[in-house]
């Protein structure tokens, strides 16, 4: 018979430091897919639009660690945080830092929506975008509420977002054609 071990963040921290390409999500340690070229470049279009956008803002951070909990610590493609920076000094960004998060999938599409987005509800994050390669669409996720999403927006390429944060502010999520 197989022992399952659920870890916690400071005992993955320790065990996984120098591992790459690994999350832990309610306590079991998940490799992530590799990063394809559309993934890439859409992942680098919506940073550059973003940090554009938002300078002197929010900050835009680049596939990095959120403590979500003590059992889990994702890595999204692309974070949107309240300022300053000094606010992280010593510690890693949490649920009430986040003003917008960013998944971009292809191959782990069904995975982001069935164990990341419930995990973002529960944890409060107020806005989700999922850049869906597949199907070529933006799917909106917002007002969490019971370990989910009430309102999902899906939109089409030629049709700009406003993150909720900043409804000023519209940008473009898709490649030009």
């Amino acid at each position: 018979m197989a022992t399952r071990y659920r870890f916690r963040v400071e005992e993955f921290e320790r065990a996984f430091r120098d591992v790459p390409r690994v999350e832990l999500l309610r306590g079991e340690v998940y490799q992530m897919s590799p990063i394809g070229p559309k993934h890439f470049l859409a992942a680098m279009r919506l940073d550059h639009s973003l940090k554009e956008a938002l300078q002197g803002k929010a900050l835009v951070a680049v596939q990095s660690p959120l403590h979500l909990s003590e059992d889990s610590e994702p890595e999204p493609d692309l974070l949107v945080l309240q300022p300053p920076l000094e606010r992280y000094e010593g510690r890693l960004p949490r649920p009430e830092d986040v003003l917008l998060l960013v998944e971009v999938a292809d191959i782990s599409l069904e995975f982001d929506r069935e164990v990341k987005l419930p995990l973002y509800a529960e944890a409060g994050i107020p806005e989700v975008w999922l850049v869906n390669l597949k199907e070529n669409l933006l799917e909106v996720y917002r007002e969490p509420r019971e370990g989910r999403y009430r309102s999902i927006r899906l939109l089409s390429p030629s049709e700009p977002v406003s993150p909720l944060a900043f409804p000023e502010i519209s940008l473009p999520w898709a490649p030009s054609p």
